[in-house]
């Protein structure tokens, strides 16, 4: 995404890491990238793997992992 870090404020609205998600990638055009990835990143808060429906609070650190070959 060209950074190491960044840091939002979100909307109210934004209340899980799906919502986050739809919101990255209206919010920035960086972020549009992500879309033909969007069912295979890996994401994380606060160190623990969350899906979709995972809530989001204030201050959460939110990691978004690539998805990766290998074996």
């Amino acid at each position: 995404m060209g950074c190491e870090s960044e840091q939002f404020v979100l909307p109210d609205e934004v209340r899980n890491v799906g919502m986050l998600l739809d919101w990255l990638l209206l919010h920035d055009a960086r972020f549009q990238a992500i879309e033909v990835y969007i069912d295979v990143i890996l994401v994380s808060v606060n160190s623990n793997y969350a899906g979709r429906d995972y809530p989001l609070q204030k201050n959460d650190e939110v990691i978004f992992t690539p998805p990766i070959a290998g074996g």
